[in-house]
């Protein structure tokens, strides 16, 4: 990983203090991204992550980076977390989604009750991933809930011991006719879940993001918060950073991260590959040269817009007081335009592969079908952008979920 291009990014960074008080996590990253590359291909063909990969991350406690200190976790602030998924993801774009999707969730040890927060997180080596997103029923019963459902999209569920999944909880005395929904988060044991073999994709195939099953799962109260009713009480500031900002900038940084390894697979294919009837490798032409670099520039302006936004709102959080609006759809705009930027940067690495690029043995397209699998996720398609665009012309917006 060392001395490969765009490495004076890390280099700065590092000069910056960016990973001051987290080397020992630095370096399980690192070491964490070189495996994930070596068993990108395997795990792509299981449509699972390889056991050792996952061994790895979770030894390394990267899954789970934004635990709470009060049950013994490490709470990285989020420029290192959303560092360590991007590496993770230069490395395997899968690998570092795993990652993204995990450390998002882990966040929610603050948000629980203290009795959950231990439950589900209290063993350093428990890891949770999430789909809040309420597609099932919760019914109120004494000392919890039980609940009923089926949830799409649960990133990582067969590699993970706790799944946070949304729910409509369900008026005790029938539907209310004047106030809306109460959504509520679970956290359930993934043993106590249906996990349905529905992951069958173009891209991003190994975290095995299947569907899952609840049938009358009870769920005691202690296990059970909300991601919409505010903040935990006496939030420290990680748990002050946007929510929801956090989840689309985990994703943008696995699609940053892909991008970057996107470029790092050209280098070595552009270094030995001579298009037929020409004595010039493909990192000797003129058009290949061109195109790096424009790449290059684009991919390195859209990571500093990101995590420049990331900054702003991280300091917004240190300062106490509820993070603007300004402030949060910067970073939900920042994080869409890195996961858009990413992606043309992605496939423009793809193009200059050639015929060379479309073969199964190519990481090249597997690169191109994950970024592109990844811009269909909700927290960071086009639509953000005019969401971002009705806030900057002054137009009424929700700004709740943001």
């Amino acid at each position: 990983m060392e001395g490969q291009m765009g490495d004076i990014d890390g280099v700065a960074e590092a000069a910056d203090g960016v990973w001051s008080g987290f080397e020992e996590l630095r370096h399980a990253v690192l070491r964490s991204s070189e495996l994930a590359g070596s068993l990108a291909g395997a795990g792509e063909e299981r449509r699972a992550l390889d056991a050792a990969l996952v061994r790895e991350l979770v030894g390394a406690g990267l899954l789970r980076t934004g635990v709470s200190r009060s049950v013994g976790g490490v709470q990285a602030p989020p420029s290192v977390m959303l560092r360590a998924a991007e590496s993770v993801a230069r490395g395997d774009a899968s690998a570092g989604w795993f990652v993204a999707i995990a450390m998002t969730s882990s966040l929610l040890s603050a948000y629980l009750p203290p009795e959950g927060a231990g439950e589900v997180f209290g063993d350093p080596r428990s890891t949770a991933v999430g789909v809040w997103s309420p597609t099932a029923c919760a019914r109120a019963v004494d000392g919890g809930v039980v609940v009923s459902g089926r949830w799409t999209f649960c990133s990582g569920v067969s590699h993970a011991d706790w799944l946070f999944a949304g729910c409509v909880l369900e008026a005790a005395d029938g539907p209310a006719e004047t106030a809306g929904p109460e959504l509520r988060v679970v956290a359930v044991p993934t043993s106590q879940l249906s996990i349905l073999d529905t992951w069958n994709t173009i891209g991003m195939r190994g975290p095995g993001s299947h569907d899952c099953e609840a049938d009358e799962v009870f769920v005691p109260g202690h296990r059970i918060l909300s991601v919409v009713d505010g903040l935990p009480a006496g939030a420290e500031a990680l748990y002050r950073f946007p929510l929801f900002g956090f989840f689309a900038a985990a994703v943008a940084a696995a699609a940053l991260g892909n991008a970057r390894g996107a470029m790092d697979d050209l280098k070595v294919l552009a270094a030995v590959k001579k298009p037929f009837g020409s004595g010039r490798s493909l990192a000797e032409r003129t058009r290949t040269q061109t195109a790096v670099a424009q790449a290059e520039a684009s991919l390195r302006a859209a990571r500093l817009l990101f995590y420049r936004s990331v900054d702003d709102a991280w300091r917004a959080a240190r300062e106490g007081a509820p993070v603007p609006d300004a402030v949060r759809v910067g970073l939900r705009l920042a994080a869409a335009h890195a996961a858009r930027t990413a992606a043309e940067v992605t496939a423009s690495m793809y193009e200059l592969g050639g015929g060379s690029a479309i073969y199964g043995m190519s990481p090249l397209q597997r690169r191109f079908r994950d970024a592109h699998t990844m811009t269909a996720h909700a927290q960071i398609k086009s639509a953000m952008y005019e969401v971002a665009g009705k806030f900057l012309l002054g137009l009424p917006l929700r700004t709740g979920l943001l």
